[in-house]
């Protein structure tokens, strides 16, 4: 099962781009074994521990995580058999939570100030799960602070290349960890110094544009602070974007294109669009639908499709 993680399927957006725009294509994420590209990094941080002799048989992983990496996670130690404990929220979509219990995860889950991703979040988060990481022989994955997080994505930047076969003008995605971000970016500028890399943000909490942290709803994004992983000299610049207008493209891209993914690829897509008129035809811009629709339904991003 870890060898299907990877060599995701690269389409073009036919319906949503407005004529005299850049091409627009998005990378189906969704294609890995949880349905998320959190599976690189997952593999990524328990390998690479592994020959460092960091973690061991018979240690536990723990993380925590606003869901997508905590299913990755679980995954990757149920095939390898490792323990898994995670510390999460509730603002985390039931069915990440569920899936990290099919997966064999121990989890924890933290209350949220009104099923919002706030500042605080994700501080607390990190340190209890410090706490649970002392209480026996553990191996913290930290994807926070984990260059081995960061790493993982490298081998998504190198499949562009090879499934572009030409020139990316600009790779945009939204930021988290940062580590996608930064990982792709390292292999698309050693290819092209000139690739125009953009970072994505929810407008509430731009904190990567200068702005104060506030309130979100867009899950796996915008912690409240600058990622430790995060590398401005890889970065061209920063956009923020209006979450309302991520959630109606999230509708958008099933309905007119066929793609079922999360807020954070209608916000990643938003992005892309405004990125595509305004280097106009010619040019490409990429971007990542990051995790599978299905992860959505019980919450209100899809809310919209009942009325």
């Amino acid at each position: 099962m870890l060898n299907a993680i990877g060599n995701t399927p690269l389409v073009r957006l036919s319906r949503i781009v407005p004529a005299g725009s850049a091409d627009v294509w998005v990378k189906l994420e969704y294609y890995n074994p949880t349905g998320s590209y959190k599976d690189r990094m997952a593999l990524s941080m328990v390998e690479r521990a592994e020959r460092r002799g960091a973690l061991q048989p018979g240690m536990t992983v723990v993380e925590y995580t606003g869901g997508s990496t905590g299913i990755s996670l679980a995954f990757v130690c149920a095939v390898k058999g490792y323990r898994c404990r995670i510390v999460c929220n509730d603002a985390v979509a039931l069915e990440k939570r569920r899936s990290m219990e099919v997966f064999g995860a121990q989890l924890e889950v933290l209350k949220s100030e009104g099923g919002k991703l706030t500042p605080d979040l994700v501080p607390r988060m990190m340190a209890r799960a410090r706490e649970i990481a002392a209480e026996a022989p553990s191996y913290a994955t930290d994807q926070m602070r984990n260059p081995d997080m960061v790493a993982g994505y490298e081998p998504l930047g190198e499949e562009l290349l090879r499934q572009m076969q030409g020139p990316i003008h600009v790779f945009c995605a939204a930021v988290g960890t940062s580590g996608m971000l930064m990982g792709t970016a390292r292999v698309l500028r050693r290819a092209d110094s000139k690739t125009r890399i953009v970072a994505l943000e929810p407008a509430t909490s731009a904190v990567l544009s200068g702005r104060a942290p506030g309130p979100h709803g867009v899950e796996g994004i915008a912690p409240g602070f600058v990622p430790p992983q995060f590398d401005r000299g890889l970065v061209s610049d920063t956009r923020a974007i209006d979450e309302a207008e991520a959630r109606r493209m999230a509708l958008a891209l099933a309905r007119q294109e066929g793609l079922f993914a999360g807020t954070s690829t209608g916000l990643n897509v938003v992005g892309a669009l405004q990125l595509a008129r305004e280097i106009g035809a010619g040019h490409t811009v990429v971007t990542v639908a990051v995790d599978s629709g299905l992860k959505y339904l019980t919450g209100d991003l899809y809310a919209l499709s009942r009325s």
